[in-house]
């Protein structure tokens, strides 16, 4: 059994490996359809004025749905496209990399979505805990993927860490925060990411 495992584990690498290039392109439009949505969502959130702590947080767990959605099916057409099977097992590594910090947030979420009072308090670090719980998640992936999602995981971490300790010291406007900390993050971090893999992605003849 151990064998069969180790055996398994090569050949996952292997592949990885193999693919990188794939991978490469099929996140470059992740990337950038994910940054599109965030800052246009972030946009509409402010002009909206959704402000109430329970319709900020369904909101934006409504636009995560979307974007994960969304992100589905352009993996899934990359995979067509290259003759690749989407539920390979390297496909599978990912997945189980990304689950448990996009579980937990779903589940803060849902947790405050539900609660009768005491939510008003959270909407102040949600969006911050977000980005950090994904941050997380994208780092763990990109032990299976191109290095750069490894290091724009670690930039989601550091740079919403950082903004939470600023905006201890700064008076806040509640909708302008937390739609600007999603869109900073979520829309215009991804837009910078799908641009930097669109002009550094290599072309079929050189792959």
């Amino acid at each position: 059994m151990e064998s069969n495992w180790a055996t398994e584990h090569l050949q996952v690498i292997r592949t990885l490996m193999e693919r990188s290039a794939v991978y490469r392109r099929a996140l470059a439009p992740v990337m950038t359809a994910n940054g599109v949505l965030g800052t246009l969502a972030a946009v509409a959130g402010v002009v909206a004025r959704i402000e109430a702590p329970r319709q900020f947080i369904g909101y934006w767990m409504a636009v995560a749905l979307v974007a994960a959605g969304g992100s589905l099916l352009l993996v899934r057409r990359q995979a067509l496209k290259e003759a690749e099977p989407f539920w390979s097992p390297p496909t599978r590594r990912v997945a189980q990399a990304l689950l448990p910090p996009l579980g937990c947030g779903f589940a803060l979420g849902l947790i405050l979505l539900t609660r009768d009072g005491g939510v008003a308090a959270w909407v102040r670090w949600l969006p911050l805990l977000w980005i950090a719980l994904y941050g997380c998640a994208l780092h763990a992936a990109g032990f299976f993927m191109p290095r750069g999602m490894k290091i724009f995981g670690w930039g989601l971490v550091l740079g919403s860490s950082g903004l939470g300790a600023f905006s201890l010291s700064v008076p806040i406007d509640p909708v302008l925060y937390g739609h600007g900390v999603m869109g900073l993050f979520f829309g215009l971090a991804h837009l910078a990411y799908g641009t930097y893999l669109y002009f550094t992605e290599p072309r079929r003849n050189e792959t």
